[in-house]
């Protein structure tokens, strides 16, 4: 889960002056009221000395006596996300590691603490069924169990965790990358596309730009329903597109002005939507063939995208076209796609496969692997 994978900043790589300055004032001031309104309303401390010191315990604090951390699923630059229970629910479990004394530079603490802090800020107030739920979260590990293959064992205290629902068919990308030969059904294409695009315009309603869509952010539950997740570098929307800068994402997905340092809006989510919709559809990944600096420049300058196979309905090429444009003013709303995907008729010709065609359409041959 580095960078180019899964959305982890090199903190050797952020600049922290600009991180957004006016946003991060916002999220503090949330920040602090609720933390002043909890300590108001309940005489509780929690236990421990945590990632944030002593203070009074959140509403969206767990009880980490009730939380079993189990086998890894992922991971990641500063951490790893596990299977785990809480309080008899499965669960996934993000573990961000402080690491021990000294092991991590300050540079790299601050931003796991504001990464944090960012994450649960935003996604507990969330309930959308296209968003993953938020469990809880717990600042500190005193308390965590382990689970291993010799029975349980204590975690260090330098650890938090964020615990949300278990999706049990786990990422959108991998779900795409086991269809790369056959494709999928037309219907199932538009199932999808209309998750993702119901998940991000509730996400923009709320004034939240989740700045790292892509594939790999999504997860499927046992039903094939796609949700959001991951929230590591979400924002609430400044009103001044000046306030939201920095180059945020992951390259094959940010939009132009986001690569080129220009200040951004909630259209820049819509732009990696796009990108996400050919990926659904494709079943592959975006200019496999360029190095980052390639897509960069290209995307930027020669108003590079992915190309849209011949076979694709004009329906649904039109969304794509939309939501990449170069000009965000012209991209659409969230609610808009919404609109134009519930409209394409998915009930005739069955899928997007023809039945005397067992290894997918003669237009997508150019995208196969091996």
């Amino acid at each position: 889960m580095e960078k180019s994978n899964d959305g982890f900043v090199r903190a050797d790589q952020i600049d922290l002056k600009r991180l957004d300055e006016q946003l991060e004032r916002h999220l503090n001031r949330t920040w602090t009221v609720e933390k002043n309104k909890q300590q108001q309303d309940s005489g509780d401390s929690a236990s421990g000395e945590g990632c944030d010191g002593g203070r009074r315990r959140q509403d969206w604090e767990i009880d980490p006596t009730k939380l079993i951390v189990k086998s890894v699923l992922a991971r990641g630059t500063f951490g790893t996300v596990h299977r785990g229970v809480y309080d008899g629910q499965d669960v996934a479990v993000k573990l961000l590691d402080w690491g021990e004394e000294g092991h991590r530079t300050e540079a790299e603490i601050a931003y796991l603490r504001a990464a944090f802090t960012q994450e649960v800020a935003v996604w507990h107030k969330l309930d959308h069924p296209n968003v993953t739920k938020f469990i809880g979260a717990t600042m500190g590990a005193s308390g965590l169990k382990l689970q291993t293959d010799n029975g349980q064992m204590g975690m260090p205290s330098n650890i938090c965790c964020v615990i949300v629902e278990y999706l049990p068919g786990g990422a959108l990308k991998s779900y795409l990358i086991k269809n790369r030969r056959k494709k999928l059904a037309f219907k199932v294409v538009a199932q999808m596309a209309l998750d993702l695009a119901r998940g991000l315009s509730y996400l923009h309603s709320q004034k939240i730009v989740h700045r790292d869509v892509k594939t790999e952010n999504m997860l499927l539950d046992k039903t094939r329903t796609v949700k959001i997740a991951d929230f590591g570098v979400a924002r609430v929307e400044a009103s001044n597109p000046n306030d939201m800068t920095g180059e945020t994402g992951t390259l094959g997905y940010m939009a132009p002005e986001v690569l080129n340092g220009d200040p951004y809006n909630r259209k820049c989510d819509v732009y990696s939507y796009g990108i996400c919709l050919w990926e659904i559809y494709c079943c592959d990944m975006p200019y496999p063939d360029l190095s980052f600096s390639e897509v960069t420049s290209a995307v930027v300058r020669q108003n590079l995208r992915p190309e849209i196979p011949r076979c694709c309905p004009s329906s649904l090429a039109n969304v794509m076209k939309r939501c990449w444009d170069a000009n965000p003013d012209k991209r659409p709303e969230m609610d808009e796609v919404v609109s134009m995907l519930e409209a394409i008729d998915t009930s005739k010709g069955g899928g997007m496969i023809p039945l005397d065609h067992p290894q997918g359409c003669l237009c997508f041959r150019k995208y196969r692997g091996p």
